[in-house]
């Protein structure tokens, strides 16, 4: 199964400042995606990490999943900026096992 995992809010908090350098690991729900990718799903990560701002984040967002133990395959950063996804195959991290 191929698995599309957000970042920000997902496995980490980042404060509204959107200065993703201050962003601090979700440990549990890192343990809960890595659990994934070491059952044999493809892991990808994607961000909307400077959508609005035009900001290249990538660097930075490597070396902080790399920091936190987090196993993917690849990381998109094209991810759109919205205010509400709709989606049939979508879950809420809150709803995550």
């Amino acid at each position: 199964m191929v698995i599309y995992i957000d970042i920000d809010e997902t496995i980490c908090r980042t404060k509204n400042t959107k200065d993703y350098s201050t962003s601090k690991p979700i440990i549990k729900n890192i343990r809960k995606a890595n659990k994934l990718f070491k059952e044999g799903h493809t892991i990808v990560y994607w961000t909307a990490r400077g959508s609005l701002s035009g900001k290249d984040w990538k660097d930075l967002t490597e070396k902080q999943l790399r920091e936190w133990g987090v196993l993917y395959h690849e990381l998109k950063m094209n991810k759109p900026y919205y205010d509400l996804f709709i989606d049939d195959k979508n879950l809420n991290t809150k709803d995550w096992i």
